[in-house]
């Protein structure tokens, strides 16, 4: 029963009571379930769910030689990797450029209607049954040249 004593006896004078030391070492126990509610957050939000119509927004220039690797999945399909090879230099108009052109290249004209919007965007277009799918930048080595994504 020394526990149950020591539970509820005062704290000393300016210090935590001893039950209270045992959860929290130095205020830092409530970071652990912080980062990992966090990281469930980020990970849940980078998960894309399938839409008919994405836009690719491409800002900044590439610093560097780079290649930008895309996953095209549609709904209940399997992945296509697109990779875009990005010399430095590449603008956000001409990355917007390259990657419309590679991604005509590698599908055809029959799965997605491609091109460019504002100069700097790519639109990206299901055609016909194609059914939604989903986009993901899986690598950016163009350190410099920026994209994000956004369903439409």
């Amino acid at each position: 029963m020394p526990e149950a004593a020591d539970a509820q006896a005062p704290a000393p004078l300016g210090g935590t009571p001893k039950w209270r030391r045992s959860l929290c070492v130095r205020g830092t126990a409530w970071k652990l379930p912080v980062a990992v509610l966090l990281s469930l957050a980020v990970a849940f939000g980078a998960l894309a769910s399938p839409s008919n119509k994405w836009r690719l927004q491409m800002s900044g220039h590439a610093k560097v030689d780079g290649e930008i690797e895309l996953s095209f999945t549609p709904k209940g399909g399997t992945a296509t990797p697109a990779i875009i090879a990005v010399p430095k230099g590449t603008g956000e108009n001409a990355a917007a450029r390259l990657i419309r052109d590679t991604l005509k290249t590698t599908f055809g004209k029959d799965v997605y209607k491609v091109e460019t919007d504002d100069g700097e965007d790519v639109l990206v277009k299901k055609r016909g049954s194609t059914p939604d799918f989903e986009i993901v930048v899986v690598r950016n080595t163009a350190d410099g040249l920026r994209i994000s994504l956004d369903q439409e």
